[in-house]
């Protein structure tokens, strides 16, 4: 596999470890109601897992309120229950026609515990991160073998791919940060 092939495979899976950190992140309920907070609970729709912003309008009316409208209004107990199932804490408020979340404020303990779960996420992430470059390391050692690459290319490799870990894991702690202070605003 050639130097470039190498970096762009990396490069691809760093980003897709990001990206699932940033969907991981949305899932973390702040002070406020986003739709993020419940657009990715799993809602059982004739018999299969779906998420519920496949099957619902969701949206944001004021600060500290949830408006979830099904497309297909049969749908309205299912999504209840998963909402009830789900670890954000939220007692949804079924009409008939929509479904209202009112998002209370967070004590300053639970705000602390999610920055710890956000926390762990990122360090998840990071941890992917250097798995890729782990893997990388360790193809690019292989196709030196094979005779692909010359020493030179490999080193350049391996520093080139240590430098995209530096520049994400800084993507990630940046994340972090934002999300952690969106948590602890009062």
């Amino acid at each position: 596999m050639p130097y470039d092939d190498i970096y762009l495979e990396s490069s691809e899976k760093m980003s897709s470890a990001l990206e699932v950190l940033n969907n991981d992140f949305r899932g973390i309920r702040t002070g406020r109601a986003t739709p993020g907070l419940v657009e990715f609970i799993k809602v059982e729709y004739y018999n299969s897992p779906t998420p519920l912003k496949q099957i619902a309008n969701i949206s944001a009316p004021e600060p500290r309120m949830l408006i979830i409208k099904p497309f297909d209004p049969s749908s309205m107990q299912e999504i209840e229950k998963a909402i009830q199932k789900s670890d954000l804490g939220l007692n949804p408020q079924n009409d008939g026609k929509i479904i209202r979340l009112v998002v209370p404020p967070l004590s300053g303990e639970r705000r602390k515990q999610l920055s710890q779960v956000a926390r762990e996420l990122g360090e998840k992430a990071k941890v992917s991160i250097r798995n890729v470059r782990r893997d990388a390391n360790k193809l690019a050692d292989a196709e030196e073998k094979e005779g692909t690459l010359t020493e030179d290319e490999k080193f350049k490799l391996k520093d080139d791919i240590q430098k995209l870990v530096e520049e994400f894991e800084k993507k990630i702690q940046d994340l972090f940060d934002k999300k952690s202070k969106e948590i602890m605003e009062v």
